[in-house]
């Protein structure tokens, strides 16, 4: 007698093939039967009207020390359907490398000193081993922590060839232990410094450990196909897949070049490998910095540490208060994050269309006050962008949130429901499945997500919330 059936599902595969009603069998962490012949189950759900997925894949999240607090930490993503979240991004990693007091922004999204404390990757992935995760996570190596432990605070400058030799090491190492890839934000001042020869060192590194080079762009606004032209020649030189994160073309004078950065990617695609992930909306949000507010883009402030009551607020609304320019403002404010209407929705839509465009959250669970792609992003792409709009059919949007995103991030007998795959699973309503988190409320529950398992174990059912249950692993690249 098998552990589990569930019957009747319209299951949709991760492929992008068109659903089909069938019964589906798991024993233990295995998917054991697709069919309409299973046998007895000690369980039995009947899924009819229902339909089946694979879990949900994150492609780009900050979910790093997230997933050290159990499960009721990880009820914004298994409410979605997620089974698995990809950490490490924009060169920001909780390992390898250990401060003693507050990091730098943007690694301080993390928080304070008393997170950073795994000085090796090994201590990271003991750390999940001891305790594991309610989700699957694989993990990138941020590019910052090793250059920032490589040249001390002097980071503006060009590396030398010692301090690239040094990031290399440590790197290897990181990527040996379990690492999946290198992991740059050249958008931010610690990585900004970062030359070409530095980058594709790098790259080479990861590259004779089978890893993946991921990137925030070093511009997504005024030089943003400049910045993609870079990604793919270090991607090329480092001979390495690359991944490009959370694309956009950010401010009103930059909307519509991504017909451009989107036929570039298209032409490296036919001779090398490369993907990209997306968020559903058309706000940003990461830290606040001085020179990035302008009054034609609405800024709010998600999180303040010497104003944590202004999470929030419009920052145009605070100058205001205190007869400052939005600049001034902001520098009052920091350290601080916020969330910034900067895009084109017409535009966003065109990226997430794309056939390599992947889904994933970019969501910040350690804000006051947290943009609400953290809660909502993958009911939002079922709900509103494949049924209400009918931008792509569901079978495309469950593809981009699963098969697509693990193969290309290499994880194995993962991302499709298939015979002898694990069974990460989502069981869903396609009728009402659909976020409610906004700009509002930004921690409210999607609705329509009826229950997920990780690795064969039940972890969310709907109006009950999480299990539990922490069944989730540290998932290494190719298995």
């Amino acid at each position: 007698m098998i552990d589990l059936a569930i019957r009747d599902a319209t299951v949709i595969d991760g492929t992008g093939a068109p659903g089909f009603i069938a019964d589906v069998a798991i024993e233990d962490d295995r998917i054991v039967a697709i069919g309409g012949s299973i046998g007895a189950a000690r369980k039995e759900i009947d899924a009819a009207g229902l339909t089946l997925a694979p879990g949900f894949i994150d492609a780009h999240t900050h979910d790093d020390r997230l997933i050290l607090g159990g499960a009721d930490a990880m009820l914004c993503k298994l409410s979605q359907g997620v089974t698995t979240v990809v950490v490490g991004n924009c060169g920001i990693s909780l390992s390898p490398v250990a401060f003693d007091c507050r990091p730098p922004a943007p690694l301080d999204l993390l928080g304070d000193a008393r997170w950073w404390r795994f000085p090796r990757f090994s201590a990271y992935a003991a750390q999940l081993a001891e305790s594991p995760p309610a989700v699957n996570a694989l993990a990138l190596i941020g590019h910052m922590p090793i250059r920032i432990e490589a040249m001390g605070g002097d980071t503006a400058r060009a590396a030398t060839a010692s301090e690239i030799a040094r990031m290399e090491t440590r790197l290897a190492e990181a990527l040996d232990q379990g690492g999946a890839g290198l992991s740059t934000g050249l958008w931010y001042a610690p990585g900004g410094g970062a030359e070409l020869d530095e980058l594709t060192a790098l790259a080479r590194c990861a590259a004779t450990r089978a890893g993946l080079y991921v990137t925030h762009l070093r511009d997504e606004g005024d030089r943003v196909e400049a910045a993609v032209a870079e990604a793919i020649e270090i991607g090329i030189a480092g001979g390495l897949p690359i991944v490009i994160s959370h694309h956009k073309c950010a401010a009103p004078e930059n909307f519509g070049r991504s017909h451009a950065t989107l036929a570039m990617i298209d032409a490296c695609a036919a001779r090398h490998p490369i993907g990209l992930d997306v968020y559903p909306y058309s706000a940003s949000s990461t830290v606040l910095r001085p020179d990035w507010v302008r009054a034609d883009i609405e800024t709010v402030i998600s999180w303040s540490m010497p104003y944590p009551d202004r999470a929030g607020q419009s920052l145009a609304d605070i100058a205001t208060e205190w007869g400052v320019s939005l600049a001034a403002a902001a520098t009052r404010l920091i350290p601080a994050g916020a969330v910034y209407f900067s895009m084109d929705e017409r535009e966003v839509q065109r990226i997430m269309a794309h056939r390599l465009t992947m889904i994933g959250s970019d969501g910040l669970p350690h804000d006051e006050r947290p943009h609400p792609r953290l809660w909502g992003t993958f009911p939002r792409v079922l709900g509103h962008y494949a049924r209400d709009l009918g931008l792509f059919p569901i079978e495309t949007a469950v593809h981009k949130m699963t098969g697509l995103t693990a193969r290309t991030f290499g994880m194995k007998d993962r991302g499709t429901l298939a015979v002898g795959g694990y069974a990460d699973l989502t069981l869903f309503d396609a009728a009402r499945v659909i976020d409610q988190a906004d700009f509002t409320a930004p921690t409210r529950l999607s609705i329509g997500v009826v229950a997920t398992w990780v690795n064969g174990r039940l972890a969310y059912r709907e109006a009950k919330g999480v299990t539990g249950t922490c069944a989730g692993r540290l998932l290494r690249r190719g298995g």
